[in-house]
């Protein structure tokens, strides 16, 4: 293809709006442009990754018996409220009513409808189990759109649902798609990791999120070099503490501390470490109930494991009555207290007073205070004993790619999915459901692969195989040696761009390192005494090579680089 043809525009400038590498680069490069917070058109550069993206989706998934289909995106609310779902999913979801007012939503994911799809026509064990997926687009309400395509309101995703007769057929099934997901994720190039999540509104019994390692990603997982354990922050249980202090118990003082709010500031004033304070934040219902939440200094407060254990949502307490920065369990008016088991074992420990400017010194459990709810509600941290083996874990951060779910009954028991067994009893059909982000795959590919200069695609995904770049694009003899390569190259099944632009050669060079296409072959003056340019995009190789030699050379430089990536899909599970 000819850079001339294309529809194809770079900018010089960094975006004022993007705050990360991928959303920079996917601007500047004209991958994608936006039209209103969270919602992108994808240019012609964009939609070929994408395409390479979705191609390696699709082809892993029909090893494995996956069938495509199209589910609507407009979706009725009448599956969604038998489900639970349709206030549960909360602001996020679009409503809408059709000129009739019946209610309706974008879907945001779609479990419910393709489970009401499945229904009519699996009746029989016979009939399972049965895998069926779409790539579709996804809308969803953010709150806070960011970092370009990571965080849309609009966005495409694979979504793969699998139906069973029983809990081994199941399982066996969610096996045989994380193998699928290993491959898929590898193919891209990327360093992935799958850890143990939560469920969140979709439900089921249990989940693994797939985690690109990445210093932007929202996603905090714990993982443990020694056995291999792997969580995200939300699941990751945290070991109770195995011995108690044996500290003798010294005696209670209110002290005067004007001023001294933050943990850092008590830490300093009374000469301890924050393991040995009291935190205490105040959290609340639906109902306005109030809950005072207690954990070490050195800890934060895990509102997934803080739910779990109220069985309800609380939500920061910004605005009170209560002195701000001097909150403790002691003397909590009539607030239930909800403590980590780590906090209980603090002896002689410092808490707020209740007081405005008052600490309490030498605070000790059950003689001064006692909780209504204890468990693990903290946050684990770097170096803690890890939940399978006890040696130190690692807390690292990335940007959530996939996720898979076991659903069991979760939408099939309200959506009356059921099918006869061998005996002739009705039983329901068990499901799993399993999500890749498509267009955030696209970014997370970027943060892994990208440096000063632009974009470093990996060879399986890159919008184009080769560039030749023709440096006198008035000489229709550098044209046509051009084309030749070109045709040479499709004939192998690889995809080229000619930049036959009228420009300067550093123009040329600067939008090629920015594009980041892996192969480029340069055409200039050498071509007299038959020679071109060669540059390796990764490692910045130059050299000059035959002419007639150099489509042969590429074309075992990406043979190569793509059976190493296909292998790598191969080397068995993470």
């Amino acid at each position: 293809m000819l850079y001339s043809k294309m529809y194809l525009t770079t900018l010089k400038e960094i975006p004022q709006d993007a705050e990360v590498p991928s959303h920079q680069l996917m601007v500047r490069s004209g991958m994608i442009k936006k039209i209103s917070a969270g919602v992108y058109t994808w240019l012609p550069l964009g939609l070929r990754v994408l395409d390479k993206i979705r191609t390696i989706i699709r082809d892993e998934l029909h090893k494995k018996d996956c069938n495509e289909l199209m589910l609507p995106i407009l979706l009725p609310a009448k599956p969604w409220k038998q489900t639970g779902r349709w206030e549960e999913y909360g602001q996020e979801m679009f409503k809408l009513q059709d000129r009739s007012n019946r209610e309706f939503c974008l879907g945001p994911t779609h479990e419910e409808i393709v489970t009401e799809t499945v229904k009519n026509t699996v009746r029989s064990y016979r009939d399972l189990p049965q895998f069926v997926y779409q790539i579709q687009t996804k809308f969803r309400d953010e709150p806070r759109p960011r970092f370009g395509v990571i965080r849309c309101k609009e966005f495409i995703m694979k979504d793969l649902y699998s139906f069973h007769a029983d809990e081994e057929c199941l399982h066996k099934g969610y096996a045989a798609i994380s193998e699928a997901y290993h491959a898929i994720f590898r193919r891209c190039g990327l360093t992935f990791f799958p850890v143990d999540a939560d469920n969140g509104t979709i439900g089921g019994s249990f989940s693994h999120e797939y985690v690109s390692e990445s210093s932007v990603g929202e996603t905090e997982f714990v993982i443990c070099d020694s056995c291999g354990y792997s969580a995200t922050i939300e699941v990751a249980p945290s070991k109770a503490p195995e011995t108690e202090s044996s500290e003798s118990l010294l005696g209670l003082e209110e002290v005067s501390t004007p001023n001294v709010k933050t943990i850092e500031e008590v830490s300093s004033f009374f000469h301890v470490s924050p393991d040995k304070i009291l935190k205490t934040v105040l959290y609340k219902d639906e109902n306005n109930q109030h809950y005072l939440v207690v954990v070490r200094g050195s800890d934060e407060v895990n509102e997934t494991k803080l739910k779990r254990i109220v069985k309800k949502d609380l939500v920061l307490c910004t605005q009170s009555t209560l002195p701000t920065g001097y909150l403790g369990p002691i003397q909590p008016t009539s607030f239930p207290i909800i403590a980590d088991t780590y906090a209980i074992q603090i002896k002689n420990g410092i808490c707020g007073a209740m007081k405005e400017d008052k600490h309490l010194k030498n605070v000790s459990y059950d003689r001064d205070w006692t909780a209504d709810t204890i468990g693990d509600i903290r946050s684990l941290c770097n170096g803690d004993p890890c939940p399978r083996c006890k040696k130190p874990i690692a807390v690292k951060h990335g940007m959530e790619i996939g996720h898979t779910f076991v659903l069991n009954d979760r939408y099939t028991k309200p959506l009356e999915t059921v099918f006869t067994d061998p005996s002739g009893a009705t039983k329901t059909v068990l499901m799993g459901c399993y999500g890749i982000g498509v267009t955030r795959l696209v970014a997370a590919i970027i943060e892994q692969y990208h440096d000063d200069k632009g974009i470093v695609w990996p060879a399986s995904v890159t919008p184009f195989h080769v560039e030749i770049m023709v440096l006198n694009p008035t000489d229709t003899d550098h044209i046509q040696c051009a084309r030749s390569i070109e045709q040479e190259l499709e004939k192998q099944g690889y995809e080229v761009l000619i930049d036959d632009r009228d420009l300067s050669p550093g123009i040329k060079f600067k939008d090629a390192e920015l594009i980041g296409i892996p192969h480029q072959i340069v055409l200039g003056r050498g071509l007299k005494e038959g020679v071109v340019e060669y540059q390796n995009r990764q490692d910045r190789e130059k050299k000059n090579i035959p002419f007639d030699d150099i489509a042969s050379y590429v074309n075992e430089r990406l043979k190569e680089e793509l059976h190493d990536i296909c292998n790598r899909s191969n080397t068995g599970l993470q």
